[in-house]
């Protein structure tokens, strides 16, 4: 449970940010980049939820695949392609899953954990 206050004061911290940069005037940029630290913390609690949880649903994925962005996300069946999805989506790389020997090159990504857990047991 510490995980999610922790999640959720960062999620606090990043809103009252947020707040502060889009005072009248601020810069239309930074839109942003506020977007995808709001993207980012939202995948982070959801991961973490799901795994204190008993692991990842599809009826989550869609509800995360809308928040996110991605487009008619209901018509996706499979939790990888979903996944791929909200990566691609979010600017990342959609490899969740894919090609088994391929390594893992982004240290901050959220499906990391989920993804090689799922490899490890693939391997027995």
């Amino acid at each position: 449970m510490e995980n999610i206050t922790g999640l959720q004061s960062i999620a606090q911290n990043t809103n009252n940010s947020i707040a502060r940069n889009f005072a009248p005037g601020s810069a239309p940029g930074d839109w942003g980049s506020t977007t995808h630290v709001h993207v980012n913390i939202q995948i982070a609690l959801y991961v973490t939820r799901a795994e204190e949880d008993g692991g990842i649903t599809l009826s989550g994925l869609y509800q995360l695949a809308k928040l996110v962005g991605v487009d008619q996300p209901e018509n996706t069946t499979l939790k990888t392609d979903l996944i791929r999805a909200i990566q691609k989506t979010t600017n990342h790389e959609p490899c969740f899953r894919s090609e088994f020997n391929k390594r893992c090159t982004e240290e901050d990504c959220k499906w990391r954990t989920e993804c090689r857990k799922i490899i490890a047991e693939w391997c027995r």
